[in-house]
């Protein structure tokens, strides 16, 4: 199979998407398309070029966590007066049912980290941050290197990491 991923677009039919996670899928069928218009995220969808059919999608936003979230060995590298650090968030990945177990996770990972990692040359990022779903969610993070920040349920990968894998 061969795969693109592109801007989300509303032209696109997204009707025959399903992960399984009601959450994951009612976002991508009836609010995406009013989030990227509002500019509140930006959506990123993988197509498979044989059959034009969604296998994933992966939102960012621009987000911002207090420093005290902050794990203190990461903490004593940044400047005290920071109260809030700036980051980007990874809010919702999810893969089509039939494209599960097929690797296209990582792959929409890699994609969301690399534009990521872009992006911050341009607009200051200390992290990608990430929400998981469920532990299962947490798994996979956690097998590519995503840190718990504690009391929150939220993740990082601190941008000097991701530096590393593109550079």
């Amino acid at each position: 199979m061969r795969y693109l991923t592109e801007p989300f677009d509303s032209k696109r039919s997204r009707d025959a998407f399903s992960c399984g996670k009601g959450l994951l899928d009612n976002y991508f069928w009836t609010q995406a398309k009013q989030d990227v218009k509002r500019k509140l995220s930006a959506c990123f969808v993988l197509v498979d070029n044989e059959t034009g059919k969604i296998s994933g999608y992966y939102t960012l936003s621009s987000n911002s966590i207090s420093n005290d979230m902050i794990p203190e060995s990461f903490k004593k590298k940044l400047p005290k007066s920071y109260l809030s650090i700036p980051t980007v968030l990874l809010g919702r990945l999810a893969i089509d049912k039939d494209f599960q177990g097929k690797g296209i996770g990582k792959l929409l990972l890699i994609d969301s980290l690399k534009r990521c990692y872009d992006a911050s040359k341009s607009v200051g990022s200390f992290a990608v941050i990430v929400d998981p779903l469920d532990k299962e969610a947490e798994r996979f993070y956690e097998k590519y290197g995503f840190i718990n920040l504690p009391d929150s349920g939220k993740m990082f990968l601190p941008m000097k990491t991701i530096e590393e894998l593109f550079e």
